[in-house]
């Protein structure tokens, strides 16, 4: 039977693999300790796509913090919910990183440019897993998109963070062979730092 993870458990999941941004899972607005600004996730398996039902939410002051942790609650009121996640902010260049099971490859990992642009663009590179630092770099240099990567307009993404990451998740159906379906869109990368930022994923 098919097995969906909601957004924090597969951030726990993949804490041995991915880069991640500090989150914590709260009841109360009180109980958040994290510096603002954050982004508001609400965590329940009856609403896997957050985005569907406007459970992703913004604040970057104190005011707009209770404001978006109240309509969160509020909108909760018709689901089972584990709490709130409240993950730290990140900016840089939105990518996606997926592994799929195929029926005939076996396990393969997908990257590319991610957020809005996914489904647009198409801009990806895929692997048989798992993938070595070198097939990364290939998959990278692959995508239309590559110039993002290298000195883009002065911008140096951090290369190095993301093929580390790229390598380690390729490997987890080495472990995990009931693993049918993983997304990380968006994996956000910057000049210093990339973390997994919303994660989804299928067991079967």
């Amino acid at each position: 039977m098919e097995k969906i993870l909601n957004s924090y458990d597969s951030q726990q999941f993949l804490l041995n693999y991915a880069d991640l941004p500090k989150t914590q899972l709260v009841q109360t607005s009180q109980e958040i300790t994290l510096p603002l600004p954050l982004v508001l996730k609400l965590v329940s398996n009856q609403a896997i796509h957050k985005t569907e039902i406007n459970g992703v939410r913004f604040a970057h002051t104190k005011e707009e913090l209770e404001k978006e942790f109240t309509s969160l609650l509020e909108l909760s009121k018709k689901l089972e919910i584990q709490g709130i996640l409240a993950q730290e902010f990140i900016e840089g260049e939105q990518l996606i990183i997926g592994i799929k099971k195929d029926s005939v490859f076996g396990h393969v990992i997908l990257f590319g440019l991610g957020g809005i642009y996914t489904e647009l663009l198409k801009d990806t590179a895929i692997r048989k897993c798992p993938i070595t630092a070198q097939d990364a770099k290939e998959m990278i240099d692959s995508l239309q998109s590559k110039q993002l990567f290298h000195n883009f307009r002065n911008k140096k993404l951090n290369t190095k963070l993301l093929i580390k990451n790229l390598v380690n998740i390729s490997r987890l159906p080495l472990k995990y062979k009931d693993i049918q379906e993983l997304d990380i869109n968006p994996f956000i990368l910057n000049q210093k730092e990339g973390k997994a930022v919303d994660i989804r994923i299928v067991f079967n």
